[in-house]
């Protein structure tokens, strides 16, 4: 069973820098947000956000975004959740459109805040999976409770 936790829009903030090689290829992605529905914050993703996508010499690609969220937690106390989100894309490699209902790809993050509402909650390894869909207003980025 999944329960969403966080429902976060991606918007990119800036050119991406790729380099290409001849054992792979990888492209850094500056990103900025915010949080769109969360039953334990309200808040932005800070503009200093990056994913990094890496495509090995065998053409399978990972990537990893890391990023901050300023705001609120549930009983209304500034904090920050810091995530690291990492991932992969299915056999399409990210590079042609999903099917319909399928996400574009698939996470395993880690959350470090300094709330302490959240934390004994968020600091749990294990416990949360992520996906990664393209919606009609762009990029949203969906985590969940897993078990």
């Amino acid at each position: 069973m999944r329960k969403q936790i966080l429902d976060i829009k991606i918007d990119m903030n800036g050119p991406s820098v790729e380099l290409n090689a001849e054992n792979g290829a990888v492209v850094m992605i500056p990103f900025k947000g915010y949080v769109v529905e969360s039953c334990l914050f309200s808040g932005i993703v800070e503009p200093c956000g990056v994913d990094t996508q890496v495509v090995n010499a065998a053409q399978v690609r990972h990537m990893s975004a890391r990023y901050m969220l300023t705001g609120k937690d549930t009983e209304g106390n500034d904090c920050h959740i810091y995530i690291e989100n990492n991932g992969w894309f299915d056999e399409r490699g990210g590079r042609k459109p999903p099917e319909p209902g399928t996400p574009m790809f698939h996470t395993v993050p880690t959350f470090i805040t300094d709330s302490p509402v959240l934390a004994p909650y968020l600091h749990q390894t294990g416990r949360f999976e992520g996906e990664g869909w393209g919606k009609e207003d762009g990029l949203h980025i969906l985590f969940y409770e897993i078990g």
